[in-house]
């Protein structure tokens, strides 16, 4: 809806009538006035700025009118030049200048205040509001206090063709701690010199976001933020805009931040570059709207939440603003494609020594924190659990009770679902005997509201939705809903909200347990939660890994106990179905290749969903902590592919696990992964040696064991667990480390399964692809199939080849697209022709040889009919 027309004239009108009033005041000055005019107008910056010199000089009458107009505005133009006027002396003209605009304009409003003077009002109060956070027991502590830094890397930092291997020098550039001077590099100029006008603040539930977010608006304030680039920052929690009734403006958003409602909100919009839209929870929003939907351009326009939110967030309204936008890390390519060209940045979580500081600043208690960090650093599991925040107070909250009680959690504890369940339970215990029942039927009501409320997408309830489950005034809601107050038109608006999202994430996965009827509708069984379309998927998400978790029969007995009810296995069933049948959904064609990457937006978003989606099931299946329903799960899934995944140390967690789980049969392929920037820095005394180790390691393997262990050796170690059923590994892309090779070597050795290898383009070393070889050369080595890509490397294929002679279980080997000398051709054809060389086929598709090469080749088909070696101009060839 467009503005009124008498809106438009009066603003045209007033436009016209600054712009004469200038042209009147500058033309009578003479040459002199006018040089010192300009003087004076460069030396006074306006709000931390001024119209630079360069357009200033030389410039006549007409042309300062037209660069004060377009600079400041023209009614705050008119300020700008009276004030000048008196500053370079010509006092006469500036009282004309004065009487003229309250004859034709009338005398300023308080609501046409200089942006300079309301900025610093608007400062103050916003500091005033945001001083103080509420934590989820609804105690008020003051931000700076609370707030404890996280790791926040920048797009590209964490690139996934960096290497998978130590990346110690590299990664502590990357992964910076939130402090004043990471904050203002999300919005820093990037390699040619331009500035972002959007940045993307990304990562999972409870990692801290929205507080890192309310944190930048009050440093903001506080003025430690963005000098002389932000006049004004407003906060936008997009779930709460989006659940409003009713339309609204992004002009009455701006006014509902301001003290009284009255700030001078036509000279803000019409200085967009000096804004700063903090949008909160952006993948809340719903899809785009039909094509055929005109998109929000007017600020003053009354729309629909979501219609204003996509406005700003697609550069149709304000293009000129800066947005911080918050999400959850779930598909990330859907809500990429709805911003204008984002910078990236990802919140990594907790540092180990940001851990630490946490439990100090939880518990006062200097002992008791000690105690209670030991106590969970005890639990590898469940300390990289605490890089979340959010899943760090849970932590400390429930060991403050527990620690009184003798009871230990870092014993119980390896999910997130454990410890969402732990800490519930934990209220559950310290209720009286006598209320048990009753709180227990009152926590199922409370599940069922948290699942109408997803599939709802509803994140906040009226009284009345309480009043229908009779949880209004119950303990439960007391416990696990925190109530806000909203004025409204006759009377004060009271809603409920969850503690914390998540936590309506979990009861909602909890009420598919405690409420499992034969009879329920089919959009409201567990097929609809897991088997909707990929929007619905993304938004219950976690919820889906909570149901997992829940699923572990440990979990379920401690339900049952809990809740006073009977968990049906049928749950459990369905969803194991479910995961078999996603094998059979995804199950590519034979013969397939590595995919070619996407071309349009669209096709790269689906792309990108399709290659996460294999993580989060994995992530989902690690929840369960059960292993022989990972294995069921697993068969029907016989390849697990991750393709330009960025993997963190708890994706090596949950990868770990599941292959030390999986299936005989089970196949592994990494494309393009890399190594999520580390959560410490090594110490600088050790950088020499290890730069010293790197360098040097290609002289022998005592040299190479000096090296650190590659963040992969957990993952390589479950490898050879007796009860791994993985056959086939397959690393293409992925810039193997000597280290990363090293582990590797070590679990070649003894895998009991993997009987297929593939080393396609990963930047080998000599001394990686020779440690290499000597773990295939292993007699316990069970490796048949070896697929070598690795064109940059020539002599050093020696290595390799000499382990043909030595290899009991090699079979066969596919060299295809590496180079091979003549001498390597050489060397190759006598091990072929050794007694202790067991191969069997031989395929060189695409290798150059020389016509020497090729001669030598034949003969050694001669020699060994039963050898098959392929390539197109040997005489023949399957």
């Amino acid at each position: 809806m467009d503005q009124p027309e008498d809106f438009q004239s009066g603003a045209e009108f007033r436009a016209a009538t600054a712009r004469e009033l200038l042209q009147r005041a500058l033309e009578n000055l003479s040459q002199e006035h006018l040089k010192r005019f300009r003087h004076k107008l460069r030396d006074a910056p306006q709000d931390g700025r001024s119209i630079p010199w360069g357009r200033l000089q030389g410039a006549d009458a007409l042309n300062l009118v037209e660069e004060l107009i377009q600079f400041y505005g023209p009614e705050p133009a008119l300020d700008v030049t009276r004030k000048t006027l008196k500053r370079a002396d010509i006092r006469d003209v500036a009282e004309q200048l004065k009487e003229d605009r309250l004859k034709r304009l009338g005398p300023s409003s308080s609501s046409l205040l200089s942006v300079s003077e309301y900025k610093k009002k608007y400062r103050e109060h916003v500091l005033q509001q945001h001083a103080k956070v509420k934590e989820r027991n609804a105690r008020s502590v003051k931000i700076n206090k609370r707030f404890t830094k996280l790791l926040i890397a920048r797009e590209g930092a964490a690139s996934v063709d960096g290497a998978l291997g130590p990346a110690d020098e590299r990664e502590a550039q990357r992964a910076r701690r939130s402090d004043t001077h990471t904050f203002n590099r999300l919005f820093g100029r990037d390699g040619e010199g331009q500035r972002p006008l959007t940045v993307l603040l990304q990562g999972p539930a409870g990692i801290g976001k929205t507080m890192a977010a309310k944190k930048i608006l009050y440093d903001w304030a506080a003025g430690k933020l963005y000098h002389g680039q932000v006049d004004f920052a407003f906060f936008l929690p997009c779930r709460e805009l989006l659940e409003r009734p009713g339309t609204c403006s992004l002009a009455g958003l701006i006014l509902d931040q301001c003290p009284g409602r009255s700030a001078p909100v036509q000279l803000l919009l019409a200085r967009a570059e000096r804004l700063l839209f903090i949008l909160d929870g952006a993948d809340e929003l719903p899809p785009p709207a039909p094509a055929d939907a005109a998109p929000c351009t007017d600020p003053f326009e009354e729309a629909e939440g979501a219609r204003v939110l996509s406005g700003l967030m697609g550069k149709t309204l304000l293009p000129g603003a800066r947005l911080l936008v918050t999400a959850r890390a779930t598909a990330p390519g859907r809500l990429q494609s709805r911003l204008c060209s984002p910078q990236c940045a990802e919140v990594c979580g907790f540092s180990d020594k940001d851990k630490k500081k946490y439990f100090h600043k939880f518990f006062r208690e200097e002992w008791l924190a000690e105690q209670a960090y030991r106590s969970v650093k005890e639990n590898e599991t469940l300390f990289a659990l605490c890089f979340v925040p959010f899943v760090c107070w849970i932590v400390c909250t429930v060991l403050r009770q527990q620690l009184d009680l003798g009871q230990d959690l870092s014993r119980t504890s390896k999910t997130t679902t454990s410890v969402y369940l732990f800490f519930v339970a934990s209220f559950l215990s310290s209720a009286p005997a006598a209320d048990g029942p009753q709180v227990q039927g009152e926590l199922r009501k409370l599940c069922r509201l948290a699942r109408e409320g997803l599939l709802g997408h509803r994140a906040q309830f009226a009284e009345k939705d309480l009043e229908r489950l009779q949880l209004r005034g119950s303990k439960i809601q007391r416990l696990f809903l925190s109530k806000k107050e909203l004025p409204g038109v006759l009377e004060t608006e009271v809603t409920y909200q969850f503690m914390d999202q998540s936590f309506q994430e979990f009861f909602a996965a909890l009420s598919y347990l405690l409420d499992d009827k034969g009879d329920r509708a089919p959009a409201d069984s567990v097929g609809a939660l897991l088997r909707g379309n990929a929007e619905l998927r993304g938004h219950l998400a976690l919820t889906t890994r909570f149901l997992f978790g829940l699923l572990n029969t440990e979990r379920m007995r401690d339900v049952e106990r809990h809740f006073g009810c009977v968990v049906s296995e049928r749950v459990k069933q369905d969803v194991l179905r479910w995961v078999q049948d996603q094998g059979h959904q995804r199950a590519a064609p034979e013969g397939t290749q590595e995919r070619e990457a996407p071309e349009g937006r669209e096709e790269l978003e689906e792309d990108e969903g399709e290659l996460n989606y294999v993580l989060e099931l994995l992530y989902c299946l690690y929840e369960t902590q059960e292993g022989a329903f990972v294995s069921q799960a697993l068969r029907g899934l016989p390849e697990l592919a991750l393709e330009r995944v960025c993997l963190s140390r708890m994706d090596v967690v949950v990868l770990t696990y599941c292959i030390r789980c999986c299936p005989e049969g089970q196949a592994l392929r990494l494309v393009s992964c890399g190594l999520a920037p580390a959560h410490e820095k090594k110490k600088k005394k050790n950088l020499m040696k290890r730069l010293h180790g790197s360098l040097g390691g290609s002289s022998s393997q005592a040299t190479m064991k000096k090296t650190q262990a590659s963040p992969l050796r957990s993952l390589f170690e479950a490898m050879t667990d007796q009860h791994c059923g993985l056959s086939s590994l397959t690393l293409c892309r992925c810039k193997l480390s000597d280290s990363v090779c090293r582990d590797l070597s070590e679990a070649l050795r003894a895998a009991p399964a993997l009987t297929e290898l593939g080393l396609l383009q990963n930047g080998l070393s000599e001394a990686g692809l020779r440690v290499l070889s000597e773990g295939l050369a292993w007699p316990q080595c069970r490796v048949r199939k070896l697929r070598v890509q690795q064109p940059t490397l020539q002599e050093a294929l020696h290595y390799l080849i000499g382990a043909l002679s030595q290899s009991s279980a090699l079979t066969a080997l596919d060299l295809s697209d590496c180079q091979l000398p003549e001498p390597v051709v050489t060397y190759l054809c006598r091990v072929l022709q050794q007694s202790g060389c067991r191969l069997q086929t031989l395929s060189l598709t695409s290798v150059k040889l020389s016509a020497q090469s090729l001669q030598e080749l034949r003969e050694v088909k001669k020699a060994k009919p039963g050898l098959v070696i392929t390539h197109p101009l040997l005489e023949s060839h399957p």
